[in-house]
């Protein structure tokens, strides 16, 4: 029997679950207990999963656009824009009191697109560990670069 991994297939799977708010389905996909390091949150337990997304989506509406993915044996990887609708607002103070220090606060009704590179380490198909980054923001145009 071949190595599982988690092909684009399953990511697509993973995707409809966490659209679908199935924070259950979620966490399914991650071992357990699942280690998860993004923009000043941690979490360590599935519990801690379902109640961090709990309490994101109580305050935004958000979903995943793939843009590039790439997998092994051990690694997938997403270049996605991520689109963050706030059904409330999310002030830089109740971000900061849950430890999500890397998010942006955001006020109701205004929607943010953030593309992030999504780097999953994981095993037997099994996602063990969660890294996100923002890539740079783009340089401006060449006319605007001025010797």
């Amino acid at each position: 029997m071949g190595t599982m991994m988690l092909d684009r297939a399953a990511y697509d799977r993973y995707l409809a679950a966490f659209n679908a708010r199935d924070y259950d389905g979620v966490a399914d996909f991650y071992v357990d207990p699942p280690r998860m390091d993004f923009f000043g949150i941690t979490i360590t337990s599935r519990e801690e999963l379902k109640e961090f997304y709990r309490w994101l989506h109580a305050h935004v509406r958000e979903s995943v656009a793939v843009r590039a993915f790439a997998a092994s044996d051990t690694v997938t990887a997403i270049d996605a824009d991520v689109r963050i609708e706030a059904l409330r607002d999310l002030t830089r103070e109740d971000l900061d009191a849950r430890g999500a220090t890397g998010f942006f606060p955001i006020r109701t009704g205004d929607v943010q697109v953030i593309r992030q590179f999504i780097f999953y380490t994981t095993c037997n198909g099994q996602i063990t560990r969660v890294e996100c980054a923002l890539p740079p923001p783009a340089p401006p145009p060449a006319e605007d670069i001025h010797p």
